[in-house]
């Protein structure tokens, strides 16, 4: 037997708002990457930014004061602020766009070197899946960490640490290779990003319902998703940034004024809305994931005996399938051992797997038997899914829509123009040729 994945439905219990505050977020581990050489998050101030009222409190000031500046704005009708037309702002301007490009590169990259290291070497999809699943402990299938009112492990071989939580010493799993550090800094750029919205009032703009739904829903994502060490979460930090690298580098260009193609706009738009589709698609399909897990269990005779029915079975299984020539080796199995004659039938070709059984250091038997586990263990966990997958929907719809009103009805306009622009050098040139048409033949007749 081998470990698989399977499709099931969650339990009921995974389903509960709100959501449980256990167990508590586990503080990332001193990081060593590119630009910082050594750095650790105090573990008090990790948990501090990631309470609930510190992303709620931010967003509805966000939203309110958006609220005002665009009536402001409305009232003035769109005139630039004075400071958007000083040197100060459009450095600043620029210096933001280049900051964000550089931090989201850095993310993109980090978060990259994170998932190598987690999902390389596996030698089956089960152990592929249980690296995105499960993201707490040492690397290998069965050795994940989990929380099931309290932190444990299927492995007697991983340890905790004596405040019975998941070691950050351990290697090999997303959470201590990166999603901890450059997840907590992600989610921590969402609040700076606001800012995008503060040069747009400044240039006398209003922010539209995108901007502003985008800017403080991803607030609320990104918190319950690194509260809640929801494993999907990996992949808005890794995509979304890399996303962000090249769409901020394209605003620091155009405040140059730099001309950039209209298509590489729209490429990057309509890059964002299949991250969306694709992420919330992947988020989804975590709450009916399970999968097999090996676990080493005490060997006993009943155990014994459920291991060889089960590697019987499945013997009988694949030989059922095999040639004509197996199958009537397989007759002569039964036969023989009906009539009890053992010796005879071992002397048949089949091949049986012998039970997974061994002998540990404490001179007991073990058996390894398979284990089925939900990919989601938390309630909290799938309140992040779930929470993203809700917000996600009408954020696709907002940019399915700008995507129309900014590019289809663009080239519609740009198509009717250059055809009025045809009908009316048609017409010119028509009535040119038809003046000097008009003059030659006359000419011509006034000389006979």
């Amino acid at each position: 037997m081998s470990p698989s994945v399977h499709f099931s439905m969650p339990s009921g219990s995974l389903f509960q708002f709100p959501p449980s505050n256990e167990p508590r977020v586990v503080a990332a581990p001193a990081t060593e990457s590119l630009l910082t050489p050594s750095f650790y998050i105090p573990a008090d101030i990790y948990s501090a930014v990631l309470e609930v009222n510190v992303p709620i409190t931010i967003a509805a000031i966000y939203a309110v004061a958006v609220t005002a500046l665009n009536a402001y704005n409305r009232s003035r009708d769109n005139k630039p602020w004075r400071i958007s037309k000083t040197k100060p702002f459009f450095a600043f301007v620029v210096l933001h766009n280049v900051f964000l490009a550089v931090y989201s590169a850095w993310t993109f990259v980090g978060m990259w070197n994170a998932l190598q290291v987690s999902l390389s070497g596996h030698q089956t999809v089960a152990g592929t899946v249980d690296s995105l699943c499960k993201v707490h402990g040492p690397y290998g299938l069965g050795n994940a960490v989990t929380y099931n009112s309290s932190w444990t492990s299927y492995s007697a071989d991983v340890q905790l640490t004596s405040a019975g939580t998941p070691s950050l010493l351990d290697s090999g799993r997303l959470w201590n290779e990166g999603l901890a550090f450059y997840g907590w800094f992600f989610y921590l750029s969402k609040f700076y990003e606001v800012l995008d919205t503060l040069i747009i009032l400044a240039k006398g703009k209003r922010s539209s319902t995108l901007q502003t739904y985008h800017h403080a829903g991803a607030m609320m994502s990104m918190w319950c998703g690194i509260r809640f060490m929801s494993p999907p979460i990996w992949m808005f930090v890794f995509v979304n940034s890399g996303i962000h690298a090249l769409m901020y580098t394209y605003y620091t260009l155009t405040a140059f004024s730099v001309p950039i193609p209209n298509r590489l706009k729209r490429s990057l738009t309509t890059m964002q809305i299949i991250q969306f589709l694709v992420g919330a698609t992947y988020a989804a399909l975590h709450s009916f994931i399970s999968y097999t897990i090996p676990v080493r269990v005490e060997a006993t005779k009943s155990t014994v005996q459920a291991t060889t029915t089960a590697a019987t079975a499945a013997v009988s299984s694949a030989t059922a399938a095999a040639t004509a020539a197996n199958i009537v080796d397989m007759i002569k199995v039964y036969l023989l051992r009906s009539i009890g004659i053992d010796g005879a039938a071992g002397n048949v070709n089949v091949p049986l797997p012998s039970p997974e059984v061994s002998t540990g250091a404490d001179g007991i038997s073990y058996t390894t038997e398979y284990q089925s586990v939900p990919c989601i263990d938390t309630n909290g966990q799938t309140f992040a899914i779930w929470f993203n997958v809700l917000y996600l929907a009408p954020l696709t719809v907002l940019f399915v829509r700008f995507f129309i009103r900014s590019y289809s009805r663009r080239t519609s306009k740009h198509g009717a123009k250059a055809i009025q622009n045809g009908k009316a050098n048609g017409s010119a040139n028509g009535h040119a040729n038809g003046h000097a048409n008009g003059h030659a033949n006359g000419k011509a007749n006034g000389k006979h």
